[in-house]
């Protein structure tokens, strides 16, 4: 069963030990595991690609550009894309493995049950003739049961069957978590329905978003028109409106990821009197969940949701679902509709200016843990993942869980009782890498060759029956929630765990014959990332056991706060595009993994070392090699319109700022001769040092 990802608070978006002082052989193995093979390293001699590097730029002015400035200055946008880099170069990668499988898939005569799926799925989602003579055809239905809605009871049905139906509702519930007892699956609830990617699009009065909010409304009213609906221009703009009030009931994001906030548990029993004016029987009925307790992320929000909704009327309301069901399901449809819909969404919104080709959407589509990610995982795994790479990220995992040992006992703002709670969950830690010990089961599923809308619609039906059958069971803590050729990485703070999937154990975040300095400091400070989720701002109110709970004394708590507020102040004074600054308080989290994974993986590469210097490579140390390799990691380039995306809708600073991360640490400085003067320089006062 897989719970909603968005309510698991994963990252991104790594054998159980304790932690203690390294020993003699403990650092002799740390030095042997990322000893430099005979083999050649894939990015330049040692692991960095140099000619990247535009060295007429300070590192102290500017280390993103020292570090990528040539490329960046070079780099032209594939015409299907909205932002390239490291990340996208490497999803690039694991995409046309995953053809490759395909397929071959395809020829194989007698079938596995997974090869079937595989193939059928992808056979009918790359028939575009068949869309295109179909149509709208494929929704009808859906779009008759939405024109029948004719009292408040039909429209609540039909925000509860969003989950198969894949429209956008004000209303939103999925499985997730027991924060206070991680064992137990509880419904999360909460308040969705936007169709621009933030509150702020809708609330910010200016031309910028003026203009997006005008080319909604006639998106809105092209979508409308595929299913005939009259007056098409006046829904759309009543749509927006509705919208507009949608937005201004939500909280904003910054609020949203506070932990605190939103745990307010309440039994189901319950729900109907604390929140009236809501059929809640209804609503959950075509869900099929019957779990006993819920959790309400945002209670005013959902009280004031409920009175939009009955002070709204159903026509209207009818109107939005219309449009969302069309909108949700356009790439399933036919070319028309899509490219209608890609028009709004890909270019005006995020500056792409052609659609990803056919197969790469396909591939998209079915790669979900929600969908056949894992049937097709398993087969990416036995292809590409040698089980060495496994071997050597257990052990680099290991090595980051004694750095930050090391560091938690040697901090000087928190006191011994909370190191001690500290150190417990830090033992506690879970690393899964590369892929799931337990594979999903996909039995009982059946796809078509012909049919990808209800091809969907049965994945949808299949995860959901897994979830009903499991929701009354223990949590399963050998879940995975990212697919095995996904290259990002999560921390999970119910189980608290740590996942790196296979697809980003490759350079340039690691490459078993790359420079140590150059592992360490890349996907080194990957894993020093996600631990360092652990211990942020809000996976720092969860213990050693996944539990909610305060482990911190009043003091510490204070001096930790303190720390946060540099670093939100730090990275909110970023200013990508004109007027347009970095939310520093709703990327924090983000930022303490940066900042804190950095100094946890420079502590480990030294640890690593022995106490020998390392050798200098083309010219450079080791700890210049160390922070190139982090700052080649976040080599980026965005559209405007995708970092507008980004800054409004994303809960990570811009790959260009998590770039500048190092200039919080004082090795940085003495490794470029960073100075007084230089534009990134800070006070040895105003670094912030957190973990």
């Amino acid at each position: 069963m897989k719970p909603s990802i968005l309510a698991l608070a994963l990252a991104s978006s790594f054998v159980l030990m304790a932690c203690g002082q390294p020993n003699s052989d403990q650092a002799a193995a740390s030095s042997a595991l990322v000893e430099q093979t005979e083999a050649k390293a894939e990015l330049g001699s040692f692991g960095i690609e140099l000619d990247a590097r535009n060295t007429d730029i300070k590192p102290g002015d500017d280390f993103f550009m020292y570090a990528s400035g040539t490329w960046y200055d070079n780099f032209v946008m594939p015409a299907d894309k909205t932002s390239f880099g490291a990340f996208a170069a490497l999803a690039d990668k694991s995409e046309a493995r995953v053809k490759g499988i395909i397929e071959t898939v395809a020829d194989v005569e007698n079938k596995s049950l997974e090869e079937s799926l595989i193939a059928d799925f992808f056979a009918a989602y790359m028939d575009v003739e068949a869309a295109n003579e179909k149509g709208i055809a494929p929704i009808q239905a859906m779009l008759d049961d939405i024109s029948n809605i004719d009292d408040i009871t039909a429209l609540t049905q039909a925000f509860g069957n969003a989950w198969l139906t894949g429209t956008n509702t004000p209303i939103s519930s999925g499985l997730s978590f027991n924060r206070i007892n991680p064992d137990e699956y509880q419904l999360s609830l909460g308040v969705s329905g936007l169709g621009l990617p933030d509150r702020s699009y809708y609330l910010e009065d200016n031309e910028r978003f003026a203009d997006i909010r005008a080319a909604y409304v006639d998106n809105i009213a092209t979508m409308l028109g595929f299913a005939d609906v009259e007056n098409a221009a006046e829904k759309a703009a009543g749509i927006l409106a509705l919208e507009t009030k949608i937005a201004e009931i939500q909280w904003p994001r910054e609020k949203r990821r506070n932990r605190d906030l939103t745990l307010n548990q309440l039994d189901r029993a319950d729900l109907s009197s604390e929140y009236t004016g809501f059929d809640w029987d209804t609503y959950f009925a075509p869900t099929g969940l019957q779990i006993p307790t819920l959790n309400i992320t945002q209670p005013e929000p959902v009280k004031d949701m409920i009175a939009l909704i009955n002070e709204q009327p159903i026509a209207l309301w009818k109107d939005y679902l219309t449009y969302h069901l069309i909108s949700g399901n356009a790439s399933m449809l036919s070319d028309e509709i899509y490219m209608a819909d890609f028009s709004f969404y890909g270019t005006t919104l995020s500056g792409q200016q052609e659609p990803r080709d056919r197969w790469k959407r396909a591939i998209s589509a079915m790669s979900g843990t929600d969908s056949l990610g894992f049937a097709i995982g398993k087969v990416y795994v036995d292809r590409y993942f040698p089980e060495s790479s496994k071997a050597k990220m257990k052990d680099l995992v290991e090595n980051l869980r004694t750095a930050l040992g090391e560091r938690i006992t040697n901090l000087d703002w928190m006191g011994e009782e909370t190191k001690v709670n500290a150190q417990a969950k830090l033992a506690a830690f879970n690393p899964k890498i590369g892929y799931p010990d337990e594979w999903e089961s996909f039995e009982g599923l059946e796809l078509t060759a012909s049919d990808i809308v209800s091809n969907v619609q049965n994945m949808r039906k299949f995860f959901q029956a897994k979830s009903v059958a499991d929701e009354l069971k223990p949590t399963n803590r050998n879940d995975w929630f990212m697919a095995p050729q996904r290259v990002n990485a999560y921390y999970n703070p119910s189980f608290n765990e740590i996942v790196f999937p296979a697809a980003i154990l490759q350079a340039p975040f690691f490459d078993p014959n790359a420079d140590p300095a150059v592992n360490y400091g890349a996907i080194g400070a990957v894993i020093g990332h996600e631990m360092g989720h652990g211990f942020d701002d809000q996976g720092s109110k969860s213990d050693a056991n996944g539990v909610q709970r305060n482990w911190w004394t009043e003091d510490d708590r204070a001096a930790f706060d303190a720390k946060t507020q540099k670093l939100i102040e730090q990275y909110s004074a970023y200013e990508p595009l004109e007027g347009q600054f970095v939310n520093g308080a709703n990327s924090l989290g983000e930022n303490i993994g940066d900042v804190g994974g950095l100094a946890m993986a420079y502590h480990a590469y030294k640890l690593s070392l022995n106490g020998e210097e390392a050798p200098v490579l083309d010219g450079l140390t080791g700890d210049q090699r160390f922070f190139l390799a982090w700052a080649q990691v976040w080599r980026i380039k965005f559209t405007e319109e995708a970092m507008l995306n980004q800054l409004r809708g994303g809960t990570h600073a811009p790959g260009r700022y998590r770039a500048l991360a190092p200039r919080n640490h004082d090795a940085w400085y003495e490794a470029f001769d960073v100075q007084p003067g230089d534009a990134l320089y800070l006070a040895p006062e105003d670094r912030v040092r957190i973990w």
